[in-house]
């Protein structure tokens, strides 16, 4: 199986899908599943441009159009009704198969989210590409309770959908790649399931996000990291 990580820079911008199309459409019959980080198609710092930008549904058609070449994960703000939610969008062979609303929604320093985005209540799996998945969007993987819900679903792969900005910085290391790599490796290990960690980076109204994707295999062990502080488009068989 081949996997896309998609270690982008997204802007605030609804332009971000032409972005995104682009490059699905660049990896086409070169991957089975291309991953895409947390809000990919909006940008972070929404705030009040949500109310603008929210997607709906009908509105991400082309990507159902190309899930019939490659599947596609994806985070967006989606707009359902009055509500809005940060979502993880999983499109495959013409239709949204899942969605993920984050359950976990920061509001502490720096974080605003649950300001703006309406909580989601529950994890679930799906069946795709001969593989039980499990997708969460960033905080949520740091709760316990998140820990127990994905060994009760028992599944194969796990995504992580990230917008993570770079904070703690020392002079060796960033403090919060560390605590991110211990709590995906902790993850895995205890699923016995590859897992597939995906953050942006770039720049946003002074927030610089660090990237440092990954693929996982199933005892924790890291297959593959992308760089820091850079876009990068890589694909790897797992």
């Amino acid at each position: 199986m081949r996997v896309t990580l998609a270690q982008i820079a997204p802007k605030l911008h609804r332009k971000n899908l032409e972005d995104v199309c682009k490059i699905v459409l660049e990896h086409k019959g070169k991957t089975d599943l291309i991953v895409f980080p947390e809000l990919a198609l909006n940008g972070y710092m929404l705030q009040d441009k949500l109310f603008e930008d929210a997607w709906a549904l009908d509105e991400l058609r082309v990507l159902q159009e190309l899930s019939n070449y490659i599947d596609i994960a994806i985070g967006a703000a989606m707009r359902e009704a009055n509500r809005f939610r940060n979502s993880a969008l999983y499109f495959s062979r013409g239709t949204l198969l899942s969605k993920h609303d984050k359950v976990h929604l920061p509001n502490y320093g720096m974080f605003e989210e649950a300001r703006y985005f309406s909580a989601g209540s529950i994890f679930e799996s799906f069946s795709a590409l001969e593989r039980k998945i499990s997708m969460l969007v960033c905080e949520d993987l740091w709760h316990g309770s998140v820990h127990e819900d994905l060994l009760s679903e028992n599944p194969d792969m796990i995504l992580v959908l990230v917008a993570s900005p770079a904070r703690g910085f020392t002079e060796n290391n960033l403090l919060i790649e560390a605590k991110w790599y211990e709590i995906i490796q902790k993850v895995a290990k205890e699923c016995n399931a590859q897992l597939i960690f995906v953050n942006r980076v770039g720049f946003e109204d002074g927030l610089g996000f660090w990237g440092g994707s990954a693929v996982l295999d199933g005892a924790g062990n890291f297959l593959c990291k992308l760089p820091k502080y850079e876009s990068s488009i890589q694909t790897f068989e797992i």
